[in-house]
């Protein structure tokens, strides 16, 4: 077969080694030799002696599930061969989780992840936060785990001096070291998302990173996930 399709740009290649690599900007591929973890329905191809198995709640467990209404159901894939994984063409991305690491992030972003990492439930404190984010999964351990944002997330630097404030339907993420709090405000809830009245933002102090996509969870679509 000719044409652009069957390009390099669009040809799958042998796996170089096992575990996950970035197959395109969509999509995530996984050399599985033995096990790893993945969100149910986002595989959307595999070759090789793989066996697929549900795994209950998953991220966000029942805590999660009961409060909020949502959660996100894992499967787990064993065996020896490879596997793509993706969600609604959203961007993909791999964040390394190193020992003492700790990652905290929306159920909704993650895609998979290396059974090595670990994962709990950390909740802010307060009310109002829509869209899944008052419940959210820190992962530890050591190992790889993949992420799911749609368009080209923002990374901001937090410090001591300067903390960052987040529209709670639009987190991502963030590093360890980070200190949240819900911060309400007023006289900028008009100018969000054509609101009126009073705003709720994530305000996040210390040392670290944020991650937020440059969109906003929708009801309707949150209640989809």
């Amino acid at each position: 077969m000719k044409g652009d399709l069957f390009s390099h740009e669009h040809m799958v290649q042998p796996a170089q080694a096992p575990g996950m690599t970035v197959e395109n900007s969509k999509c995530i591929r996984y050399a599985v030799n033995g096990e790893m973890l993945a969100r149910q329905g986002a595989m959307v191809a595999y070759r090789g002696n793989l066996q697929f198995e549900r795994k209950g709640q998953g991220v966000g467990g029942m805590l999660k599930r009961a409060v909020t209404g949502e959660g996100l159901p894992l499967m787990a894939v064993r065996g020896q061969g490879e596997a793509w994984f993706a969600h609604e063409a959203q961007s993909v991305f791999v964040v390394q989780v190193d020992p003492g690491d700790e990652f905290t992030v929306n159920g909704r972003n993650v895609l998979c992840f290396d059974a090595s990492l670990s994962y709990r439930i950390a909740t802010v404190k307060g009310a109002g936060i829509s869209g899944g984010g008052l419940f959210n999964s820190v992962f530890s351990g050591q190992g790889n785990l993949g992420l799911v944002c749609e368009g080209t997330p923002l990374v901001i630097p937090v410090s001591p001096q300067y903390p960052v404030y987040v529209d709670t339907d639009a987190i991502v993420g963030w590093t360890a070291g980070l200190d949240t709090s819900l911060h309400r405000s007023q006289s900028i809830g008009s100018m969000l998302r054509g609101g009126s009245g009073e705003a709720v933002q994530l305000m996040l102090q210390g040392q670290g990173y944020v991650v937020v996509r440059p969109s906003e969870a929708t009801p309707q679509k949150t209640q989809q996930h």
